[in-house]
């Protein structure tokens, strides 16, 4: 088969080294792909949102297959894009259709599918610029912190915790009123807090039937001890140590297996990965959200430890034959710590260049923000490399990712070295 993978960070490099391994596999194509990509695939550059050039290049190519990395395509419509188009509607796409994607384009929907088929989730209440002022009642009703989301698509930034109400109250204004986060934020979810551990649930449906990926767990704060700003996530653990078979069984039961019969009786069209934002309260698994793909950097640790063929499984999600398949896990431990740019998650510098790749020896290096320029390896954006490692726990794993980050150098490099503190 001839393959295309949509996007260019670490989650589509780790798609492209896995696809790559498979026999099924004949020519492997990204879009607009990184670095590492480019050692084991062809990149074009094109836009992930720019459906007419990837339709010219799905023609050109022959592609049998396309893999959406992020959401902004499926959200976009790029599924229906295919299934409306005469030469492109045999073309398998994995990612779900525009009206399922809306889980991830809008938080408020998201909520109310929630609601609407009993999965436990926080209780909330969303507010536009016109109802600013209820939102200002709604906080005053709640015990801190505060969690306000923008509704829409704001690249993983768009979910403020706040302590003090005044300041929660003056974040809702420059949401709303001021758009902080452009249309994203012109509907505003306002969420109890749910105080616990959160960890990452990773489902693979064709829409009828489901398979579940191993857990994992995501460290998003830019400082250690999880302090500061948001991030697109600094690492990355999995299996979750406090994830028990009894606790794996309630997320299967109150949370997976609603939410795809909840995709059936909605007839929301589901093809590809769910993503499955969980806390753990108490004992009891709560849904945070919904993502329509894989995280990032999850999947640097959810994709070495599975041990099928990548592509049977991905044609068993087209053809609707996922029960057919079994998943097979590694049961080795996998982390990944991020290596990003200084100053990240606000400004900072691009091109700065890479070295001491070719020195990692037992760890996985899986390109993010990095791009070659120069026949160099610079850096493109502010997470720039995910460095992945095995071990028999993940105490042995992490300690091997941060031997390797010793040898790797760019300008103002920054990485978190508590990675696994919390477990």
């Amino acid at each position: 088969m001839n393959i295309l993978i949509l996007g260019s960070g670490g989650r589509e490099h780790t798609f492209a080294w896995k696809i790559a391994q498979s026999p099924l596999c004949k020519n492997l194509f990204v879009a607009p792909g990184n670095s590492g990509t480019s050692e084991i695939a062809s990149n074009i550059n094109i836009s992930v949102t720019d459906f007419q050039s990837i339709k010219e290049l799905v023609l050109q190519k022959q592609i049998d297959m396309v893999v959406v990395g992020p959401e902004d395509p499926l959200v976009q419509g790029l599924h229906d894009f295919f299934l409306n188009d005469a030469m492109l509607k045999d073309i398998a796409v994995i990612g779900p259709q525009k009206k399922a994607a809306i889980l991830d384009g809008s938080k408020e929907f998201a909520k109310e599918f929630l609601f609407r088929h009993n999965i436990p989730t926080a209780a909330y209440e969303s507010f536009t610029k016109e109802t600013v002022e209820n939102g200002y009642v709604f906080l005053e009703t709640l015990n801190p912190p505060y969690v306000l989301k923008a509704d829409g698509l704001a690249a993983g930034k768009g979910v403020v915790i706040l302590n003090d109400l005044e300041e929660a109250k003056a974040e809702l204004k420059s949401m709303l009123v001021d758009s902080k986060f452009g249309e994203a934020s012109d509907k505003v979810v306002i969420e109890e807090f749910l105080d616990g551990i959160e960890l990452s649930c990773f489902v693979l449906t064709d829409g009828k039937n489901y398979k579940i990926l191993p857990t994992a767990k995501d460290y998003k704060r830019i400082g250690e001890g999880d302090t500061g700003l948001n991030t697109g996530g600094m690492g990355a653990v999995s299996p979750v140590p406090f994830a028990s078979d009894e606790f794996l069984n309630k997320i299967e039961e109150r949370i997976v297996k609603p939410t795809i019969n909840g995709f059936q009786k909605d007839n929301l069209p589901y093809k590809g990965f769910v993503f499955i934002g969980l806390i753990k309260v108490g004992d009891d698994p709560k849904v945070i959200e919904y993502n329509v793909r894989m995280g990032d950097p999850e999947t640097e640790v959810v994709l070495p430890r599975l041990k099928n063929d990548f592509v049977e499984i991905l044609l068993a999600i087209s053809n609707e034959t996922l029960d057919k398949i079994t998943i097979e896990i590694d049961e080795r431990a996998a982390t990944t710590i991020m290596l990003v740019s200084g100053g990240y998650p606000e400004a900072y510098e691009k091109g700065k260049e890479i070295t001491g790749i070719e020195n990692i020896i037992d760890s996985i290096s899986f390109h993010a923000g990095a791009t070659i320029k120069d026949n160099k390896i610079v850096t493109s954006g502010g997470r720039v490399m995910a460095i992945t490692s095995y071990g028999k726990t993940y105490k042995e794993a992490i300690k091997k990712s941060y031997q390797n980050i010793e040898k790797l150098h760019f300008d103002k490099m920054y990485y978190r070295k508590d990675i696994g503190f919390d477990l």
